[in-house]
């Protein structure tokens, strides 16, 4: 046999044009310097001990180690802990439901899904402002309280540490249930019906065909929105701060509300951006792990 020579052809290697190099470069000169600098230096901030006028003093971990003792930093981390486990997951379940009971088109229901979304049009700050009168004493809810025979409930519902924190989360959930129900009405849009109806046609329950059919197809989008919601859990300021500025006794104190009386407060720059490092900490876990899922669930597909 004569063995054919193999002829190797050069590749001529091709380079995007100029612009294209500008479309890139640009935004990320933008992010690294809005960003990703900020955020290095705000580390960098951690380690020392500084009002923000005079001479930074060099600490070392002594920030940190200190955060393991500061009752209040303590508290701010279990209201933050109450905060993702209430919010987020009665946001997650709200949303699921009325986003199954809207999904389809029919006479009406475009109405009550604008009314579950127009909150989400209103400022945080404006929320808290229609919230607070709402939870004031002889306010709208002790009227409703009043008018329906249970005056003996009445209560100062902000001022009150046992109850203040859960009257912040149910002004956030007002806010934030229609804008989950409209992420899930997009994934619902999603599946083929088809499926559906043959689960139905084989005989399966209006339940066994969601949690069996339904959900399971859901399951990336699940993986987004509970990101979305721990994330905005760990950045929840605004409501809080306008409603109760953290009080009444730290009651409502969440670590973004520590940090920013930390910060601007008490002027305790390096302790309040030891706080931030852990907020950033906690929000890059939840981003590795949905990347990791969702790098793993497209391998398995």
């Amino acid at each position: 046999m004569t063995s054919v020579p193999l002829t190797t052809r050069r590749r001529r290697v091709t380079f995007p044009p100029p612009v294209v190099f500008a479309l890139v470069l640009v935004p990320f000169l933008i992010e690294a310097i809005g960003v990703f600098w900020p955020a290095v230096q705000g580390i960098s901030l951690s380690f020392l001990h500084w009002n923000g006028f005079g001479p930074a003093t060099t600490v070392g971990f002594d920030n940190y180690t200190s955060l393991a003792t500061d009752d209040v930093f303590i508290g701010a981390l279990k209201n933050t802990a109450i905060w993702i486990v209430l919010f987020g997951g009665i946001s997650f379940i709200a949303g699921l439901g009325v986003a199954v009971l809207f999904q389809a088109e029919r006479r009406g229901v475009g109405i009550y899904r604008t009314a579950l979304f127009l909150p989400i049009v209103f400022s945080l700050v404006v929320t808290s402002l229609i919230w607070s009168a709402f939870f004031q004493p002889n306010g709208v809810l002790d009227a409703i309280l009043d008018g329906v025979g249970l005056s003996s409930w009445k209560h100062v519902w902000l001022g009150d540490p046992s109850t203040a924190l859960y009257a912040v989360i149910v002004a956030a959930l007002w806010r934030e249930i229609g804008y989950v129900m409209v992420l899930f009405i997009a994934g619902l849009k999603a599946i083929d019906p088809s499926v559906t109806e043959a689960a139905k046609m084989d005989g399966a329950s209006a339940w066994q065909r969601f949690w069996l059919v339904t959900f399971p197809q859901l399951r990336n989008v699940n993986l987004v929105i509970v990101s979305v919601l721990v994330i905005d859990s760990l950045r929840s300021f605004d409501i809080v701060y306008a409603m109760t500025a953290g009080g009444p006794f730290h009651s409502t104190e969440l670590l973004s509300t520590y940090m920013f009386s930390e910060a601007f407060q008490t002027r305790a720059l390096g302790y309040a951006s030891a706080i931030a490092v852990v907020i950033f900490v906690l929000a890059i876990a939840v981003i590795i792990s949905y990347l990791v899922r969702a790098i793993s669930d497209e391998k398995e597909s």
